[in-house]
């Protein structure tokens, strides 16, 4: 599914896989952050993605014009947890917002894990 945005000359559709994008990048930006991790992570064994596959480290949904996104992130060890999860609410929800005219509802930060 897709976001889309009307104005009086038609509509704008934002495909959920750009806004992924954006997400993982803006949050890889932050310090403290190893990187993104697979979602996936069921059966215990985190994954450390890289470059291209940021996205898969990044849930987004939709309803009713809101959007919303999780986050599964691998956070580097000896930083403060909270602080480096509100920098990446702070980075995500502002690029994201900028760059494509969207409202987010919430973002959910989920540490799979920590690496030194």
């Amino acid at each position: 599914m897709s976001a889309k945005i009307y104005n009086e000359f038609g509509y704008i559709n934002i495909s959920e896989n750009l806004i992924a994008n954006i997400a993982g990048l803006s949050a890889t930006e932050c310090y403290g952050v190893v990187g993104m991790a697979s979602k996936k992570s069921t059966d215990g064994i985190v994954q450390l993605l890289k470059g291209e596959n940021l996205s898969k480290g990044v849930k987004v949904t939709q309803k009713e014009g809101k959007v919303s996104i999780d986050l599964f992130v691998i956070i580097e060890f000896g930083v403060k947890i909270s602080v480096v999860a509100e920098n990446i609410i702070e980075k995500v929800k502002y690029n994201v917002e900028k760059q494509t005219g969207l409202k987010i509802e919430k973002i959910n930060v989920i540490v799979e894990s920590v690496r030194v």
